[in-house]
């Protein structure tokens, strides 16, 4: 299976559109991963029906390469600009009349917020402050999708027989996760306050081609197509859900369709694995057969200050909208490590200090 096959499965409209007229989607961070397979899906499967603006401030890890080749459509505009900068994203809803935000535009690497906390904080609270001022008096918007984290949630605890559901308490652990929910803090005063269109999603771990390499799976990926070891933090029992980027891509088409202002949707995938079963399918999948000792392949590093053990959402409102993940997470997963082996290092050619970091950064 390709990863074409991969993001055209089951990737057609989702049928009754209840945003009659609505005619400009601004995506922020629409240069990087999860915002690129989004704003590719909404242009191959609409068409020229919708005008996408992709407003990102090129970060390290985004790249005008993750919104290739629809670029050249007429319907899309990519903006660079940064969002904690009052001026750039006013100018962007000057210029446009938009009728829909996406808000993927974040700082979301839990190591890098170990290190240079305030900068999430900047990025991640002040910058989604400053776009909610932007489009609250716009005077046009019929949606503002904010997207979250299950991180908010903070882990779920040994023995806890229940999964996390949108109604339970925010209680995040590290800094990045505690950025993520003081911004929807804030979103949820503007909801109330001001009666912005406002939803919010709270994802389980996205993977697909195009990451950048300093997240778990391309991170590996490069490691082994290197000749170099995969790091594992601590013992490698933390447990994660991974959702396919397409299935992703799908999920926010949905939510933004048919998804009710004022809910919050979790993305879950239907199962949690261990990081080290993890490297142990990718081990396999570079070698094939390989029954030798693993430390020829594996590292364990020192791990995280906090490294919470699992984070187990119930999706059951987003399913009820219609949602299923349609690829499996070993399809998804071979996908996935064939384009880092072809193409990864021609895609980030400067992804060194990633690569090389020491540690496991999911």
């Amino acid at each position: 299976m390709t990863v074409q096959q991969l993001s055209l499965n089951g990737n057609g409209e989702v049928g009754e559109n209840v945003l009659a007229n609505v005619k400009t989607i601004l995506v922020t961070g629409g240069a990087g991963f999860i915002g690129g397979w989004f704003v590719r899906h909404m242009l191959r499967v609409y068409g020229e029906r919708y005008t996408v603006i992709c407003f990102d401030i090129l970060d390290y890890c985004a790249s005008k390469r993750n919104i290739h080749p629809v670029e050249h459509m007429p319907n899309f505009h990519f903006v660079q600009g940064d969002l904690c900068n009052p001026r750039d994203v006013k100018a962007v809803f000057q210029q446009f009349k938009v009728d829909v935000v996406v808000h993927f535009a974040a700082n979301s690497h839990v190591d890098l917020s170990f290190v240079d906390p305030i900068s999430f904080t900047q990025s991640n609270v002040v910058g989604t402050h400053v776009l909610l001022e932007a489009a609250r008096h716009c005077g046009t918007l019929r949606r503002f999708i904010h997207v979250s984290t299950d991180e908010v949630y903070g882990e779920n605890e040994p023995g806890q027989d229940f999964a996390f559901t949108e109604e339970d308490r925010l209680n995040p652990t590290n800094p990045y996760s505690a950025s993520k929910a003081a911004a929807e803090m804030i979103v949820n005063a503007y909801l109330r306050s001001f009666h912005m269109p406002i939803i919010i999603t709270r994802c389980n771990n996205v993977f697909g081609p195009y990451q950048y390499p300093e997240k778990l799976i391309p991170k590996f990926a490069t490691l082994m197509s290197h000749s170099k070891r995969m790091t594992l933090h601590g013992n490698g029992t933390t447990m994660r859900g991974f959702v396919f980027a397409s299935d992703v891509a799908r999920a926010f088409d949905l939510i933004m369709h048919r998804g009710a202002v004022a809910e919050t949707y979790n993305i879950s995938s239907s199962k949690q694995i261990q990081v080290r079963d993890v490297a142990d399918k990718i081990l396999q999948w570079f070698h094939p057969g390989y029954t030798g000792p693993t430390e020829q392949y594996l590292e364990m590093v020192q791990d995280r200050p906090f490294n919470d053990r699992m984070y187990w959402t119930d999706d059951s409102k987003l399913r009820e909208l219609g949602w299923s993940e349609q690829a499996s997470f070993d399809d998804a997963l071979a996908v996935t490590l064939q384009w880092y082996r072809e193409y990864g290092e021609v895609f980030w050619p400067k992804a060194e200090a990633a690569i090389e970091a020491n540690g496991l950064p999911i």
